[in-house]
């Protein structure tokens, strides 16, 4: 399986630069994973398709404003700074640009010295091991210093760093926004449960590795990158029951989809735990868990690209985006929403 076989044209002018004003307006396309027949509808109208006894698996991590802009202790150069995984003691790993003036014995300071921060060792990738030191609560700090980290491919600055995050966003660790939630507005999940769908939650800290190209032309050599998640107890039973019961299982996102996948035993059993999982989902994979998945339009060549292609098979896929592309749909994080069962 090639990577270039997940390619498709996709117009600049397509990639979502700005959120919509009402979450739940973006337009929907429903795929049927058997048929590949495709619907276009708009995001509230998910309901429809929505059945009693259903559960939906939410992932309520929460985005932290992990970009900061600093200065250089001695030589007054600009650096900046992305946190991506917390690892102990206010030790950080980090991206770091520019990295060859940050070897480790550095000193960053970040808003006058409220923050600093010393780089102390390099690790894979070239990402710098950070220890972080300052007074009060570094979430606060954070809160005061720190920029949404929105993805690459967009370019406009976001006005209000709440449209990045969903509105069920609970646990902070996550680099990225798990944008499939984003749709959802608290009226809509209230519809949703009131019509006697359940809502569980899930937590995966996304990583910017979501983001990161896949570099080898035969899939199975991709590296995946690591992902802390948490599974309740209670939660793992609800959708354990859910699924005993004869109901669906439909995962909002693909970091839901991932976390179910991940803790889901041969048995067909999701089990309560937290870990790292490096799951990587391409055609052929057997699902264990989700029977549906919410997901937005994702990147050409994408890993997430092939885990829907995964689920409904990708000329079934490939077709769809040529739609989306032929219709105007618009793409990826703050782009329209795509409903696969």
């Amino acid at each position: 399986m090639k990577t270039s076989d997940f390619y498709y044209d996709l117009p600049q002018e397509l990639i979502a630069q700005d959120p919509l004003e009402d979450r739940s307006s973006s337009r929907l396309m429903h795929l049927d994973k058997v048929t590949g027949e495709v619907e276009h509808r708009h995001f509230r109208e998910i309901l429809e398709y929505l059945k009693p006894g259903d559960c939906l698996v939410i992932n309520d991590t929460k985005v932290i404003p992990a970009r900061l802009y600093g200065r250089k202790v001695g030589t007054d150069a600009a650096i900046e700074i992305l946190l991506l995984k917390r690892k102990e003691n206010d030790i950080w790993e980090t991206l770091v640009k520019p990295g060859k003036k940050c070897k480790p014995g550095t000193v960053i300071s970040f808003g006058d010295g409220i923050l600093t921060g010393e780089v102390i060792d390099v690790v894979e990738e070239g990402n710098r091991l950070i220890q972080f030191h300052y007074e009060g609560i570094f979430e606060e700090i954070l809160d005061r210093l720190g920029e949404m980290p929105l993805p690459p491919y967009i370019t406009h600055k976001l006005k209000d760093k709440d449209r990045y995050q969903t509105v069920y966003a609970k646990h902070e660790g996550s680099a990225a926004a798990p944008t499939a939630g984003l749709h959802f507005t608290k009226e809509l999940l209230e519809q949703v449960e009131q019509m006697g769908v359940k809502i569980a939650h899930v937590t995966l800290h996304v990583g910017l590795g979501t983001f990161r190209p896949v570099k080898v032309e035969d899939v199975t050599q991709h590296h995946m990158h690591s992902e802390f998640y948490v599974v309740e107890e209670d939660q793992a039973k609800l959708i354990n029951d859910t699924k005993a019961s004869g109901h669906r299982v439909i995962s909002v996102g693909t970091t839901s989809c991932r976390t179910l996948e991940s803790a889901t035993g041969e048995d067909g059993i999701l089990k309560a735990g937290s870990g790292w999982t490096e799951i990587f989902i391409y055609p052929g994979y057997q699902f264990r868990m989700i029977d549906g998945l919410i997901t937005n339009f994702h990147l050409p060549e994408s890993t997430l690209l092939m885990l829907v292609s995964a689920l409904a098979g990708k000329e079934h896929i490939m077709a769809a985006y040529e739609e989306a592309v032929r219709e105007r749909y618009r793409f990826f994080s703050f782009g329209d929403a795509m409903f696969i069962e």
